[in-house]
């Protein structure tokens, strides 16, 4: 959030993207940069800040029926691709599908493995390659845990109405396409 912290929380000027609905730690941090570069278009600031401090927060709280489950939101997401898809997946197929490294992929799997909800074949032509599947256990940890998850989300989002909710989606969907589409070009 180029160099915010918390700030005061009053709204900004109406028609400006710093205020939202509410102020919040975002507008403060534009408002105070404004006062020292007024020149300075701080849009991207508004939009990239509030999606960052969006995560922080969301990650800070994590999501209490993963945490009941014993589980982190990067592992559940590797049970919920194996469940999603509802075939084997090789580490690295795992990892596209997360968006995660090799290497943190093969953590996760080792514990989750540990933990009796992934089992690994090896492929019957090339032994250097896992085929991963979950287990029973795994299946029925995965299929227990999404409704209550998905309630858990729907409470953290309660503030929005279902348009605003969908509106949201929508242009976060945007960017995120852009971003995936160019990811490529943002890293040189």
């Amino acid at each position: 959030m180029a160099g915010g912290g918390p700030a005061d929380e009053a709204p900004a000027a109406e028609g400006d993207l710093a205020g939202g609905r509410r102020g919040d730690t975002v507008a403060g941090v534009v408002r105070q940069w404004r006062a020292v570069h007024p020149g300075l278009d701080t849009g991207p600031m508004e939009v990239i800040g509030r999606i960052n401090r969006c995560a922080a927060l969301l990650q800070q709280a994590e999501d209490a029926p993963l945490r009941r489950a014993g589980l982190s939101r990067p592992e559940f997401d590797l049970l919920g691709a194996l469940r999603r898809t509802g075939h084997e997946l090789t580490p690295g197929e795992l990892a596209r599908e997360t968006f995660s490294s090799g290497a943190a992929v093969t953590k996760r799997l080792k514990q989750l493995s540990e933990r009796g909800l992934v089992e690994r074949r090896s492929d019957s032509r090339d032994r250097r390659v896992a085929h991963l599947r979950l287990t029973d256990a795994g299946r029925e940890l995965v299929d227990g845990i999404l409704p209550a998850q998905l309630a858990y989300e729907t409470a953290v989002l309660s503030g929005l109405d279902a348009p605003e909710q969908g509106e949201l989606a929508s242009l976060l969907g945007e960017l995120l396409g852009q971003l995936e589409g160019r990811l490529g070009v943002l890293r040189t």
